[in-house]
Parts: structure tokens; sequence; C-alpha cells
């Protein structure tokens, strides 16, 4: 290139800096915001914040340069939970990332408009926080916990395992309304595989003992036995 070029090249591009660094300034900082049902030292839920900001960063987004993160830690605790996700809404951000059932709820119930992306739920669904999977629907969408198919996978395999099983109990807890959707699987997939698919409601170890009991005394009882984790 002759030195006269390059010259005009550098100044074309020396010119165009000002400018660049005006769009720069003038673009709005997005806002984000995070609740988690976890507490703010644990472990695994640092571990998962430190790769949502990795993928974010890949993405050209990083915290306190275009985009600013404000995180809240509920612990578990519903009052907390209502009350932080009333100080995010307020926040404005643009979007809110809701780590687990628990910070749902009290989201929903505090903004029908501002973007929710879910995760760590196992139903949404029967949850009442979407409408269905591949329509969501309102202002919530996300990745379930559990695939819905999976369950039927166990039935499949118990009656693998045992051909001439007709009956299958499946243990869940009333109290958690995740597992709704998993249950219907197994209910619908059931005839199909000749089988009935029997709900045990059960809260603690003394009533899943009693409720084994009674399933095996029961006709044609005894013969096989789910157990949704966490699930109603």
């Amino acid at each position: 290139m002759k030195r006269r070029e390059f010259i005009t090249l550098l100044g074309g591009a020396v010119a165009g800096w000002p400018l660049a660094a005006r769009a720069q300034q003038g673009e709005r900082m997005r806002r984000i915001g995070v609740l988690t049902n976890v507490a703010g030292d644990d472990p695994v839920g640092r571990a998962r914040l430190a790769a949502f900001l990795q993928a974010l960063q890949q993405l050209g987004w990083t915290d306190s340069r275009n985009v600013r993160i404000d995180y809240r830690w509920t612990l578990g605790d519903a009052e907390r939970g209502r009350k932080f996700a009333a100080e995010l809404i307020a926040l404005a951000p643009d979007v809110i990332l809701a780590a687990g059932s628990a910070t749902m709820g009290p989201l929903l119930q505090t903004t029908r408009t501002v973007p929710i992306v879910f995760v760590h739920v196992p139903d949404p669904v029967g949850a009442g926080f979407v409408d269905g999977l591949a329509r969501p629907g309102g202002n919530a969408t996300g990745f379930i916990q559990f695939e819905y198919g999976m369950s039927t996978k166990w039935l499949e395999l118990l009656k693998e395992i045992a051909p001439a099983v007709t009956r299958a109990a499946v243990l869940r807890d009333p109290a958690i309304t995740a597992g709704i959707g998993q249950f219907g699987a197994i209910q619908a997939m059931a005839p199909s595989l000749g089988m009935e698919a029997i709900p045990v409601n059960v809260r603690d170890a003394t009533e899943i003992e009693r409720a084994i009991a009674a399933f095996a005394r029961a006709a044609n009882g005894g013969e096989s036995m789910l157990r949704l984790s966490r699930c109603s």
C-alpha cells in the first residue's frame, strides 16, 4: 500500500472513533433480574450462575459493561420469594431468570408482562406456569427438569422385567404440584402395556410403608411400584 493511501485510511478510521464511542455510550444498559431459591453461597448455585455469566459473555453481554444483573436469593423461604420478586420487578428488568418452581409463583403474581425464563422446574404445565410445552403463552418460558416421556420408559422397563405385571403403584407427594404431567404420561401409556397405573399419595416414610403394604395385600398387588421423586 502506498504511503498516501495508508494515511487516508488511518485518518478515516480515527475520524470514526468518536462517533463509535458516542454510539456505544448512548446504548441503553440492559438489565437482568435473577431470582433463585438457594442461598447466595450455595456451591451448586454459584457454579450455575458462573456458567450463566460465561454464556452471556460469549454472546457479547458483560456484567457492568452493557448489562446489569441484579441477584436475589430466597433460601427457599416463601416470604422472601414474594419480597424479592416485587423488588426485582420494581427495577424494571428486561428479563428475569427464575431458578426453581418456588420462584415462579411470586414472579407471575407480580408481573404478567416482564419476560421470565425459568430453569430447574419439573412440571411448568402442571404447576400452571405455562399453558403448554409447545406453546407456553403468557410471559414465561424455559427449560423443564424432566421430560415426560422418561416416565413412560420406567413403565416399559417394569413390563420388560416382569411381563405378567398388570398393576403399578405410583408413589407421589400430593403437596407438590410437580409431577402431574409425569403421572399423566404414565397413566396414558399404561393401557397400551396392559397395565393400570394407580396413584398413591404419601408424605413421609411411615405413609410410604403403609401404602406399599396395602398395595401388596390387594388383589394382584405387590407386582410393581414406581416412585415419582418430588412429584404430585
